[in-house]
Parts: C-alpha cells; structure tokens; sequence
C-alpha cells in the first residue's frame, strides 16, 4: 500500500482544498477512457484516447507541480493565455504533432481544451511554434513516464468529396472529438470535487422504457378521443410514423398540417426508431421558446416523467431548475432533449468548451427539427452541411417537421442540400385535404388598404386576429378600432412587450374565448411562432407564403366551426428588410401566375422555397470558407442565426422587472440573475439604448442594460415600451425596418 506521503510526491492533476491529491497519471487515464468512449459514437475511440491521455501532459512540468501545491489546487488548473506555468496543454498538443502526421485534429482538441478550439494559423504558426512553450514540451518529455507519453496512432480519418468537402468534414470531426475529450475532462474533474454532483448525472430511464410508456399513452388517448375526422388523420399521422421508424437512419421529412398531431407522433417515430435502430437519445429542436414550453409540457405528460425530458433554453425560469437538470444541461445527459435552433446551431459551429461540450450526444441519435422552415436563410449552407455530415458520417437520424417544408434537398442553389429526404406521412392519406378547414380570400385590390379602413372591418368582429407587418402597424391599428369602438377592449402583442406582459395577454384573450366573450387581437408575426390561438376569422397582411400558412394555423385551428377565413390584406407598410421582404416579392408573383394558388398543399410551399432560395446569400459571412480553412474561432464568432447587432435588450420598468434588476444588483451578477431578467426584456435599437445612456434613462447593472424606474410611464401597460416618452431626438427610431 502507498503511503500518503508518497502520493503526495507523485505529479498531481489536481489537489483539492482539504489536501487530497488527484493523481495525473489517474486522471489521464480516466479522462482517456471517458473519452474514448464518448468518440466511439462516431467511430473515434482511439483518437479519444489519445486526446484523454495527452491532453494535460503539460501539468508534469516542476514549475506547474510547485504551482499546483503552492496554490492548493485552486484555478491552478486555469490556464492563462500568454503560457507560463500555467500552460498545461501545449504539451500535449505539441506531442499530437511529433508523433504522428495527422495529429493535427488531436493537436486542436487539446491545445482548446480551455481556450477553445483556434483558427490553423493561430494554433500552428503562433501558439505551437512559441520557444517558450516548445521548452515546457521539452521538459515533459523527460519528467513524464512513459505510459503517460505512449500511445497506438490510429488510422486517419477518411471523407469523401472534393478537397474543400474532405476539409468541412475534417473540421466537423475535430468538433465532435474535441467535444468527448472537454466533456471527459469535465467529468473526472467533477468527480475528484463532487462527488455529490457526479452521482446526480445519468438516466435512470431508457428509450426503451419511454417508447412503451408513450404507446400506450397514445393507444389510451386514441380510444377515448371520439370519432371524428381530426383525430382519424392524428390517429393514422402516429401509425405512419411507426411504420416507417423501421426505415434505414437518414433524413426524413415529417409534413403534417396544422392540428394533425405532430408533435407526439414525431417523438413516436424517434423513440421507435432509435430503439430499432440503437441510436442513444432523441434531440428535439424548435425555434421558439413559446412552442418549446408547450412541447416540453405535452411530452412530459405523455411519458409520465418530468426527469425523462430536458429543457435546454436560455428563457427557462431558474426557479424551475434542478440540480440534476442543470448538470444534464451541460452535456444533453438525458434521453430527451428539448432546446431551442439557435442553442443547437451556434453549439455545433461554436468553439468555446461550454457549448461544444454536448456535441458528441449528436452522434447515433435522432434530431427532429420542429418548424424548420424559420431557419435564417443567411446560414442555410453551412448549417445544412453540418447537419448532411452529421446524417453520412456520424449515424444521425434528421427529421425535418413542418407543415411547410423547406427546400433542402440538393439543387442548384443549395449543393450542400440533402440527396434524399423519405417522406413520413404517404401522400394517400390525405391529410392537408382532410384537415382543411379555412377559406383563403386573396387581396383582389391592387393598392394597400389602410389601417383606418382595415379598423372598419375588424371592429363589427366578435372573434377575430389582426397579424400586421411592423410594431408600429399593430399600435396604429389597434387604436383605430379603439377610436370606432371608443373602449379599449382590442388586445394588443408586439416585440414592445416583454414577454412576461405578452404571456398575461395571452391568457386574458384566451379566458375570454373561454366565457364566450368578444375577442379581437392585433399583433405582429410573433403570434404565429405556435402560439396556441383560434380564431373564425384572421387578417394577415401579404406576405411570405410560410407565413401565410403560419396565420392560417391561428384560425379555425380546433375545426368548431365549419369553416373558418384567413383574409389576405395588402398592407400600407411592406415587412422588414431581408427575407421576410423578398418572401413577400416571391408570394406576390405565385400568387401572379396562379391566381387560384392553394396555401395548403405542400407543393405550393416547395415552390416557394425553391424560388426564395434564388434571391438569398445562403452563407452571407462565408462560414464554409472558413470551415473549410479549420478557422474555428473565426466561424464561431460569424455564425449567427439571428443577427442582434442592430438592437440592445433592456429591462423593462414593468411588473417584476425592477425588483429583479435591485436583486442582481445585491447579489452581484449570475447565471440566475440573469435568467430571471430575461422575461422583462425588449429588444430596442442600439443607437436609442446610447443615446438613453448618455442622457442617464438606462442604467448598467452587472453588465445588464435596465430603464430606470423614474421612466416606467414609456411603458404602457396596453402597448408596451413607447420610447419616445423616453425623451430624446433617438426615441422615436423603433426598428421595425
């Protein structure tokens, strides 16, 4: 037995506050096997062990063992830029290198442990060539023994394609490799720490398990629903999907209309594929929080466990966390993950060690991308290759679930789009004609209709939505018809509330629809990003045809009455620049040539996509090229799938906002903190945030835009923030363009 003292005077990986050692050569080895066999996923065991066994070679040095006892463990593991003792994974970057030719991908992995991953030229002609740090490799190699510094080099990785395509691949591959070695690193590191927080980790609940438990969910649903043609089409929507969970992995499409019970039977496909096919965890990935709350509610419900399903987004509420939900969120540690697009696609091109953390759960798993059709356009390349490579190379299984399905198949415009899609739901069945159950009356007039005359209709309405292009078009019209009407019962949404006071709206116009009371809402597009509305009549103004088809899910959407209206209107004001502008020039010339065009077959919607796809720059920061030259970092901070630089979020003086604003300031800034602040946010133009700096109406608060409360009259409890009662010659400059 070796004593204590002897321990002590072996190379340690960490030392914790009360004394005890964590042995290096015991961390390398863990971390090694952890990583080897998170990587054997996508057929990169051996590379993970490697990447595991040498990515802290560096901490052999005397000066970082004298660091580590000096400091007592604390952030000696931290490394600091500029090297110097501290600098524990050159070393082994470096050792990648002169061990093999095509180390280059474990060089990365390990050199980014902490910093992240790098752009080639920073990683190779700076940081890998810097004497001091090759002197620190110099050193390793004498003091480390050599079980540490041996290793099997494994075969190069293998793509097909042209140069570039080998390279796009090479570069997604190092992701996912780097991904197993900072989550097995992390993890053995907790384990040293707590051992409390390591034993909250892992499912007790196996797809297996939830497969069966949704089944009969759905068998008991199904038996107890009454006949009606709805739920015969919900019925056979859920049996096609486990019918064709038998299919080979690959990408699938899911094209089901509105009402047709999507939701459930998408997941009915993923848990029956993956168990068929031994896939370990079903992903889902929905762009908007509105519809990620109510999916998570409807799935937990249906596997009668909450702990089966993660809830991986920025808005959630802190207070509904979990010790165990926060660990899971980390690394997607669960059999069902629910986050949102934008989680999803800045992780997979991302660098940091935070968000690249999860992505080897990708590998051997079903991705259902829920309304896939909001994807930006201006990243649609480079997010399609990642996701075509995930599907060839690495045995994801995609399902792209819409009622409007986007144009991603290859074609002249989109090369890196899919060769095959296999539809889900066989056309015999029918179920856009059977679940039709609005009437689309197209503008005949070819000049706009204003607001006031717009007002004029909607006012004699009892049940009736507004969608209008712009924030400033929702306030406009909505007091017109409080000026016809002379009472202020029109409800109101708009990106100027925050979405603490759109949610109470919400559920006023939905208490009142229950009780049989007069409803009539207007509000932006937001109200279309599956929010859970039904209305007899619905106005939308011209524009996109998915965002046509987005209104009309708002209308008649449970079948009570025998039909229900969408009412296309030319508005006076044309939508914000970009593709919701260009989508409304392509809908305007189908609408051209097909004066009769059918909003509700699938086929008007392939058409859509494809012309759309004509008019846009489907990689507007050049993310392939970069990709493809390894700039990891370069891509991580141009990709973006929503562009934010015009606007600043600013909190709100409204309900629960300021007291939460004093809170942060008390206790000083937090993941929490901040998280609580995110439903009293509005996002406002950044020129108007400097200009209300500048005049002392917003105040920083741990880094956090807020309006003080001296100014809570901008914001109106019928409209949300006006910000020219904000005072100052920049108020008045909403972006809505």
């Amino acid at each position: 037995m070796v004593g204590a003292s002897s321990v002590m005077n072996e190379p340690l990986a960490h030392l914790a506050p009360d004394g005890r050692p964590h042995l290096l050569i015991d961390h390398l080895t863990e971390v090694g096997r952890l990583s080897a066999s998170f990587a054997s996923a996508f057929g990169a065991e051996a590379w993970g062990q490697l990447a595991g066994r040498w990515h802290d070679l560096g901490k052999y040095t005397n000066d970082f063992q004298k660091l580590i006892r000096t400091e007592n463990g604390v952030d000696a593991h931290v490394e600091q830029v500029e090297g110097g003792p501290r600098d524990h994974s050159t070393a082994g970057a470096l050792h990648a290198l002169a061990e093999t030719h095509v180390g280059l991908p474990l060089a990365f992995a390990i050199a980014g442990h902490h910093a992240g991953l790098a752009d080639r030229a920073s990683l190779i002609h700076s940081r890998l060539t810097d004497p001091k740090r090759q002197l620190l490799y110099a050193s390793v190699k004498k003091l480390a023994p050599a079980a540490a510094l041996e290793g099997v080099i494994p075969a190069q990785p293998s793509f097909t394609g042209s140069r570039t395509d080998q390279l796009r691949s090479l570069e997604l591959w190092t992701r996912l490799l780097f991904s197993a070695l900072c989550d097995a690193d992390r993890l053995d590191t907790e384990r040293f720490y707590s051992a409390d927080k390591a034993n909250l980790r892992g499912s007790v609940h196996s797809l297996r398990t939830l497969r069966d438990t949704l089944d009969a969910y759905l068998a008991e649903k199904e038996a107890a629903a009454p006949v009606t043609e709805v739920n015969r089409v919900r019925s056979e929507v859920r049996a096609a999907c486990v019918i064709a969970a038998a299919s080979s992995p690959g990408v699938f499409s899911l094209t089901v209309p509105t009402g047709g019970g999507k939701t459930l039977a998408g997941l009915s496909f993923a848990l029956h594929h993956a168990t068929q096919h031994g896939l370990e965890r079903v992903i889902v990935a929905i762009p908007y929080t509105s519809i990620i709350e109510q999916t998570v509610w409807a799935y937990r419900e249906a596997l009668g466990h909450a702990d089966a399903v993660l809830e991986h987004h920025s808005s959630i509420d802190p207070d509904k966390e979990t010790a165990r939900t926060l660990l899971a969120a980390e690394n997607w540690d669960a059999p069902v993950v629910v986050t949102t697009t934008v989680q999803l696609f800045e992780s997979l091109l991302a660098n940091r060690p935070g968000p690249c953390r999860k992505l080897h759960r990708l590998a051997r798993s079903v991705l259902i991308l829920d309304e896939a059709q909001a994807l930006s356009l201006s990243v649609l390349a480079p997010a399609v290759d990642v996701l075509r490579a995930l599907v060839e190379q690495h045995g994801l299984t995609l399902v792209v679930s819409t009622a409007t399905q986007p144009a991603w198949r290859k074609s002249q415009h989109l090369p890196q789009g899919f060769e095959r899609v296999h539809e889900i739901v066989p056309a015999e069945l029918r179920a856009f004609d059977r679940l039709r159950r609005v009437r689309v009356r197209w503008p005949t007039e070819e000049g706009p209709t204003s607001f006031a005359a717009l007002a004029r209709e909607l006012a004699p309405e009892a049940d009736v939505l507004a969608i209008v292009h712009l924030r400033k078009d929702a306030r406009e019209l909505c007091q017109s018809v409080d000026d016809l009407l002379g009472d202020t019962t029109t409800a109101h949404l708009s990106a100027l509330m925050c979405a603490e006071h759109r949610s109470r709206v919400l559920q006023w116009v939905r208490a009142r629809k229950q009780t049989g009371n007069p409803v009539r809402l207007v509000s932006t597009q937001l109200v279309e990003a599956g929010v859970d509305l039904d209305f007899r009549i619905v106005y939308r103004a011209f524009g996109g045809l998915d965002a046509l088809a987005q209104a009309a899910g708002r209308c008649n959407r449970e079948g009570r009455h025998e039909s229900g209206e969408l009412r296309v209107f030319r508005s006076p004001t044309r939508p914000p620049r970009g593709v919701l502008r260009t989508g409304l020039e392509v809908a305007k010339g189908l609408l051209g040539s097909s004066p009769g065009l059918d909003l509700f077959i699938p086929e008007t919607h392939r058409r859509y996509f494809r012309e759309l796809l004509g008019f846009q720059n489907l990689d507007q920061n050049h993310i392939q090229e970069d990709r493809a030259k390894l700039n990891f970092k370069t891509v991580a901070r141009n990709f973006k799938i929503i562009d934010d630089e015009w606007s600043v979020p600013v909190v709100v003086p409204w309900g629960a906002g300021p007291e939460r604003v004093e809170r942060l300031r008390l206790e000083g800034a937090s993941r929490e903190g901040f998280r609580r602040l995110q439903r009293f946010l509005v996002q406002v133009q950044r020129a108007t945030v400097e200009a209300w700096l500048a005049s002392g109406a917003v105040e920083m608060v741990e880094g956090v835009h807020a309006l003080k409360r001296e100014h809570a009259g901008a914001y109106d409890e019928r409209f949300g923030l006006i910000p020219e009662r904000v005072g100052g010659a920049l108020s008045t400059l909403l972006i809505d363009e």
